[in-house]
């Protein structure tokens, strides 16, 4: 799972900064990353008490001022804020948090979206957004049992003992959309065949529920699901006129859309039961075209997908014969749905990165890439091979298990022997690194990356010091695009020590300045015991913010990341370390 997760953030890392303009120095925004609690909130805490000294802190009344449109809420005047808004999302934030404050302006967006609405008597009418500083309302955080943030919950008609987790999209839209159909009047109910196909005809996706008893335990899982799908309409009938129009049995759910076969129809159980699991299932896989085209706005789709076998098609939209290939596939991916989830990327496209990522050129397409998910394993046809045909064979291979996983390389460079540092490639990884007569010190870099660059002169400097040891070499090889089998690769930069006779790998994790690597290799890759703790704390310090993921989202929910704070609350949370892990991509 933690390989699945790191892989969709790597690829939706990649797509977004495709879709941005940015300088050749910068390194990839960050995802959303864990951060070190007891380091930066000391940090920042003690900043924030050298600021409360110098500033008199304002006595605090039932008065509640707003921010932005956000209300600024404390333990005096959050149940009056509770008494006079039906509809109250709060987020419960720390101000030194570093996902509070990428939140912050898409909060904000979402609170003047909400209040203009209301001041217009539209359909936000009592749904106001609020906020409160837990290290400053310690009781509050206590009272909801905070222990991330930014956490955000709803609180409906001033009730303060049962606020509901915010489950929605952590964007402007997303949090709107949430809201609005949480406070909304609920899933319509279509009393005649016209109303039904008005209904139907009037949106690009909707979920119709066909019950014979609108109150039943069915139609009330039914009518929870809604609530959390606001990217499709949803509605319920009991009318036999509707049951007969779109020809269906009672207790039973049908997808509409405007794509593909128009309609995908639900089976209940055979006890005639509505599994919620089943049916979210269903509507996620359903709500996405037989081959979708690989866009920011499609990424949650995609990544969400429980389907782990992508086929990813390559193709150039403006070449007439590869369109023609794109809808040829058609089969192929009905063939295989609900078995493979099948994309197309077009390369006239702003999407450069993702392209290196798979190790396709655009002189290279039409091509195809199959990756599985759960293993990072990719596997391709070549160009000159591609048609349905061999599409569909390769499909079944995979499936099988017998297709062989393929791994990118650059050329062997011609001066890759002749510099301090040796230059590695995929194809010559192995004669060097492994080579049981030399120890082989590898860094495993990302040209963007802004802590390789820092150790790069360090590097250097370590090749000119062992330049004249024969057994001993000082290698380095770009990452992301090269792949070798069975080493994985998950932050930047990635050091390993590869000891003569084939011994066991050792994964350097010291300190990454010459005198302590230099000890490192003196002592034939092992770890000098006098480098303690207390210096690697000081980099982590300096460092907090580039730190590597725990394994916090294989819940699927957890794309906008959070901090955790209490150490119980997520027991795989990593220490940071001055890396940039894929994640951050």
């Amino acid at each position: 799972m933690r390989t699945h997760t790191l892989l969709s953030l790597t690829l939706l890392g990649l797509l977004l900064w495709a879709s941005c303009s940015r300088a050749d120095d910068t390194e990839p925004s960050q995802a959303e990353i864990q951060e070190d609690t007891s380091k930066e909130s000391t940090e920042e805490t003690s900043a924030e008490e050298e600021e409360t000294k110098e500033t008199p802190e304002k006595e605090k009344t039932t008065e509640i001022e707003e921010d932005k449109d956000v209300m600024i809420l404390h333990i005096n005047n959050f149940a009056r804020a509770l008494s006079e808004n039906q509809y109250l999302l709060v987020e419960f934030y720390a101000p030194w948090c570093s996902h509070c404050k990428k939140l912050e302006p898409v909060y904000a967006e979402a609170a003047g979206t909400l209040k203009e609405e209301e001041e217009e008597g539209g359909k936000a009418a009592g749904i106001r957004l609020a906020k409160v500083d837990v290290i400053e309302e310690k009781e509050l955080g206590d009272e909801f049992d905070i222990k991330s943030f930014p956490t955000l919950k709803l609180f409906i008609n001033g009730d303060r003992k049962q606020p509901l987790d915010f489950s929605g999209k952590r964007t402007a839209e997303g949090m709107v959309q949430w809201l609005k159909r949480r406070a909304g009047p609920g899933v319509p109910v279509l009393d005649s065949a016209d109303s039904a196909a008005q209904f139907i005809d009037s949106h690009y996706i909707n979920v119709v529920g066909f019950f014979d008893n609108l109150e039943s335990e069915e139609a009330k899982v039914f009518k929870e699901l809604a609530l959390d799908f606001t990217d499709s309409e949803f509605a319920v009938s009991a009318i036999p006129e509707v049951f007969q129009k779109y020809e269906v049995k009672a207790n039973s759910v049908v997808l509409f859309k405007k794509f593909d076969d128009g309609r995908a129809d639900f089976s209940l159980s055979e006890e005639g039961k509505l599994d919620k699991k089943n049916l979210t299932a269903f509507i996620m896989e359903n709500s996405i075209e037989l081959i979708i085209p690989f866009s920011q706005e499609n990424a949650d789709k995609i990544f969400s997908s429980s389907i782990k076998m992508h086929s990813l098609l390559f193709i150039n939209s403006s070449v007439k014969s590869q369109t023609a290939l794109l809808d040829e596939s058609r089969t192929i991916a009905k063939e295989f749905k609900g078995k493979m989830l099948f994309v197309v990327l077009d390369v006239t496209e702003a999407m450069t990165h993702v392209l290196n990522y798979f190790g396709v050129s655009e002189k290279d397409v039409p091509t195809v890439r199959i990756i599985n998910m759960e293993t990072g394993k990719k596997f391709n046809i070549d160009s000159g091979d591609l048609n349905t045909n061999s599409m569909r064979q390769l499909c079944l291979d995979v499936l099988e298990g017998t297709a062989k996983p393929y791994f990118k390389s650059e050329e062997i460079p011609e001066d890759w022997n002749k510099g301090p540092v040796k230059v590695l490639v995929a194809k010559n990884f192995e004669s060097v690194a492994l080579d049981p007569t030399k120890n082989v010190f590898v860094e495993f870099y990302a040209p963007w990356c802004g802590h390789c660059k820092s150790l790069d002169p360090i590097w250097v400097k370590l090749g000119e010091k062992y330049a004249d040891k024969d057994d001993l070499i000082i290698a380095k090889m770009d990452a992301t695009a090269n792949e070798v089998e069975s080493l994985p690769v998950e932050g930047f930069p990635t050091l390993k020590y590869f000891p003569a006779g084939g011994k066991e790998v050792v994964d350097y994790t010291g300190n990454r300045d010459l005198e302590t690597m230099s000890k490192f290799l003196d002592s034939g890759g092992v770890l000098p015991e006098e480098e303690g703790d207390d210096e690697e704390d000081e980099e982590d310090e300096e460092d907090g913010e580039d730190g590597e993921d725990g394994e916090d989202g294989e819940d699927g929910d957890d794309d906008e990341g959070e901090f955790v704070v209490d150490e119980e609350a997520d027991d795989s949370a990593e220490v940071p370390t001055n890396n940039t892990s894929k994640d951050e991509l």
